[in-house]
């Protein structure tokens, strides 16, 4: 699996196995299981998915070294803030079963972040984590926590996807030094985007699937994506990414479906904040 270097040096997978909303922990572990025999090596996770024993129990039971895999996890916004981090981290590093996370989040930019952050700064200092890093920070909050931090964060995994380009955002990360990484590459599959006459004429071109095109743009945007899937065929199809190139004019038509807008989340809306703080994970 190639790789894209953090800031800081370590080597982030430029396609890792997502597993939002895979619940069931039996079939989590099978899920697992195949994509790590599919080739997967980056495993993303969070408190809130309600996965992380399962995803641990699979990794840990598939023989292979620890280092040869890539476990990404996240704080929910219940428990932002230094202590509450603190003891979150705990619990999904017991719940997973490892000595050590490659990479912690904070899952949305709500709540008390800031204590998060320098909760996170000293698990990162003490090497109880390889790398820190966000998620679903826009532009002017990212730039924010940047400027108020010891250590600037190396990671922001968002929204992105050819409907939703988030050109703003990738160029902040750029000079900030955070490497961007997309949840939901695929679009959730909204617009019928697998048949979208612009993905499927650039497939056919080229002898793959619309969905392989979709990872592709995003490898040479120098995003690493993490799409999700419970179909082994299609965690297969979605590594074959690597031996095909898009021209430049193929680019500029998918950069051409930009819609300029999510129509899966708004963290810009108050409705947004008001639902993400109202979810609570555990007691």
């Amino acid at each position: 699996m190639q790789s894209r270097v953090l800031c800081n040096g370590v080597k982030l997978p430029w396609i890792g196995y997502g597993t939002f909303q895979i619940r069931d922990a039996a079939q989590c572990e099978q899920c697992v299981m195949d994509a790590l025999e599919a080739g997967y090596r980056l495993f993303d996770t969070a408190a809130a998915y309600g996965n992380e024993a399962a995803l641990g129990t699979a990794l840990r039971g598939s023989g292979l070294p620890r280092d040869d895999w890539f476990v990404t996890t996240k704080l929910w916004v219940q428990d932002a803030g230094y202590d509450g981090t603190l003891k979150a981290f705990e619990r999904s590093l017991k719940a997973l079963g490892l000595e050590q996370i490659d990479l912690y989040l904070i899952h949305q930019p709500f709540g008390d972040y800031y204590g998060a952050w320098r909760a996170m700064e000293r698990l990162y200092r003490e090497g109880a984590v390889r790398a820190i890093g966000v998620s679903n920070f826009t532009p002017e909050r990212l730039v924010d926590l940047c400027m108020n931090q010891e250590i600037r964060p190396m990671v922001n995994q968002i929204e992105m996807h050819p409907f939703y380009q988030q050109d703003l955002a990738l160029r902040v990360m750029e000079d900030w030094g955070a490497t961007p990484q997309a949840w939901g590459p695929l679009s959730e599959a909204q617009r019928d985007i697998f048949h979208h006459r612009t993905l499927t004429k650039i497939a056919d071109r080229h002898g793959k699937t619309a969905a392989q095109v979709i990872l592709r743009w995003h490898y040479q945007r120098g995003v690493p994506t993490i799409p999700k899937t419970i179909h082994k065929e299609r965690m297969t199809e979605n590594l074959s990414v690597f031996d095909f190139e898009l021209t430049a004019k193929e680019m500029e038509n998918i950069a051409a479906m930009d819609i300029g807008h999510s129509e899966i989340i708004d963290h810009h809306c108050f409705c947004t904040a008001r639902q993400i703080n109202s979810v609570k994970i555990h007691a």
